[in-house]
């Protein structure tokens, strides 16, 4: 959080000062953060305005620092018993600077993406495509777990795990609901959207579980949700 708010917010959707970059700079005074939200570089080729949510920066700020927290959150789990805790707690900040930034300004903040018409409603490229590039480029580099994590791989709590990934659903509702910045048709397509997608996804895999392993399982019912929440992020709004 603090260097998203120090200067990496601002790089992802602040002023461009190049086409991959925003300009680094402070997103946490007052006069900052109780202003109308406006994302100054997302204007298309000078033809349309730049886009002026009706809701404070600071909401603004939060949401999008949501985006780039689960990004590296799903990064993580690729360098799990890999990379010592002091040595992610370089990396995260380091990550988010040089990489993270890049994406969101490019695709979503009004850089050379953009400005190309390239869509992502709510993070494929920006959060999944990134998080899944960047975990397997740093699981190469680190290298692989000991030899005595890759013993057992089996899930440790089958009761934590479909609440947990039920939260995550809930919770997808607003990432996909709250990208078009208003209570409108699209952000209600986006929820609905989601929710077939998961829900379909869901009983598909539990299908191929029963016809390959004569069983459903419940990691496999997780599995189905949440490749269809990923699925239906990139175009959950059209």
């Amino acid at each position: 959080m603090p260097c998203w708010i120090l200067w990496a917010y601002n790089m992802s959707f602040g002023h461009r000062l190049f086409p991959l970059w925003g300009k680094p700079g402070v997103a946490v005074s007052k006069d900052f953060l109780i202003q109308q939200a406006f994302l100054p570089s997302t204007g298309y080729n000078n033809l349309t305005h730049s886009a002026q949510p009706l809701f404070p920066m600071a909401s603004m700020v939060f949401f999008q620092y949501a985006f780039a927290a689960e990004t590296v959150i799903l990064l993580a789990g690729s360098v799990l018993c890999r990379m010592s805790y002091k040595a992610w707690m370089l990396f995260v900040p380091l990550w988010i600077t040089l990489s993270n930034t890049v994406g969101a300004f490019s695709v979503w903040g009004g850089g050379f993406l953009f400005q190309l018409r390239v869509i992502d409603y709510s993070g494929g490229y920006v959060v999944h495509m990134a998080s899944g590039f960047a975990g397997f480029t740093a699981a190469y580099w680190v290298g692989p777990r000991l030899e005595e994590d890759q013993k057992e791989s089996a899930p440790n709590n089958l009761i934590l795990a479909p609440i947990g990934v039920g939260i995550l659903w809930m919770g997808w509702s607003g990432f996909n609901g709250g990208y078009p910045f208003a209570a409108n048709v699209v952000s209600s397509r986006a929820v609905l959207n989601t929710h077939i997608c998961a829900a379909t996804s869901l009983l598909i895999w539990t299908w191929w579980d029963i016809f390959f392993l004569k069983k459903p399982s419940a990691i496999g019912a997780i599995q189905g949700i949440m490749t269809g929440l990923v699925c239906i992020t990139p175009a959950a709004g059209y």
